[in-house]
């Protein structure tokens, strides 16, 4: 037996020797490796190997189907390797380079940028602040009632009693205010979190920007004069505009802003683009700024509808869809 052992292994090297491509390289496989080759016609044979020479024959079959599967697989990824070097390039190196598309910015982040570029020219600084946010930040220091109707579930991702997801950007003007004393001119941009129903008109994530004026001889003139100078900006000079008194827990008084939108071919009507008011003293007594002495005005707009009445956009679930054939157009 061990010398049937030996012959095989010196038969296999041999034909091994005589190997030149896949095909004669599989045909070794099939003589000597297969499920009735050589070598497991060999394994079949010791059982009839005696007692006394088990241990011997035993080992060197093992040494046999070790060495025979080894030499095999080195060879076969050897020869695997030289064919692919030898294959020609699956590329045209002759052909002229594909164009490589650029991506553009969001409509969304294009509008974000228009109106800070606009706020930038009129003395605001941007500031910006987290979205998971503290009850007291959100709420309480702008001077919200513990039984405000924004406070309800309905409104509000409350992740637990003390923190939840940001409802507007205020939140920044608090930390603002806390840490930088007037005279302060910011702006406050960044996603924002309702739980509303989602449609055409609404959805439970938006942007907004803010923007807080804070120092001695702050008047609503003014406050009415930078939105006005906003507006004409960013719409054109003819739009037509409106202030109308409003409430808002952290500003009296407090004002909305409308302007006249007439669709092709659609009726005209009058539309919110923004709410405003002078800072409540009490919001500035919270983060320790004298109303005595100092004043200010602040104000918020989305981002979403401007940009939806800027450029015709009728359904502002299209703007988080990230529809190629949608972006491409901006």
């Amino acid at each position: 037996m061990l010398s049937k052992i030996s012959e095989t292994r010196k038969s296999f090297d041999e034909d091994l020797s005589k190997v030149s491509n896949l095909k004669s390289l599989e045909e070794l496989r099939i003589k000597y490796l297969s499920r009735k080759g050589i070598v497991p016609q060999l394994f079949e044979g010791f059982q009839d190997v005696s007692r006394e020479e088990k241990k011997n024959v035993g080992q060197a079959l093992n040494e046999l189907k070790i060495f025979t599967q080894n030499q095999y697989d080195l060879f076969k990824e050897k020869l695997e390797n030289s064919l692919k070097s030898s294959e020609e390039p699956d590329i045209d190196i002759s052909l002229p380079g594909r164009k490589i598309e650029l991506g553009s910015k969001h409509l969304i982040t294009q509008t974000l940028d228009e109106i800070k570029e606009v706020f930038k020219g009129l003395g605001f600084s941007v500031y910006e602040g987290p979205e998971l946010e503290s009850d007291y930040n959100n709420f309480g220091a702008l001077n919200f009632p513990d039984d405000h109707p924004a406070r309800d579930m309905q409104d509000t991702f409350f992740i637990n009693k003390n923190f939840l997801l940001r409802t507007h950007t205020s939140p920044v003007q608090i930390r603002l205010m806390q840490q930088k004393k007037p005279p302060i001119r910011a702006l406050m941009p960044g996603k924002v979190f309702r739980n509303e129903a989602i449609s055409a008109k609404s959805y439970c994530l938006f942007h907004q920007i803010e923007g807080l004026v804070v120092d001695t001889d702050i008047t609503f003139a003014e406050l009415k004069g930078t939105l006005v100078g906003f507006i004409k900006q960013f719409f054109g000079k003819d739009v037509v505009y409106r202030f109308r008194a409003s409430f808002f827990p952290f500003t009296e008084p407090s004002a909305e802003m409308d302007i006249w939108w007439q669709p092709k071919g659609k009726a005209g009507r009058w539309l919110e683009i923004l709410g405003c008011g002078m800072v409540d003293p009490n919001v500035l007594i919270n983060v320790g700024i004298d109303p005595e002495k100092y004043i200010g005005y602040a104000f918020g707009m989305g981002i979403e509808r401007p940009a939806m009445r800027k450029y015709g956009i009728d359904d502002i679930r299209i703007l988080f869809d990230s529809d190629i054939r949608f972006l491409r157009q901006f």
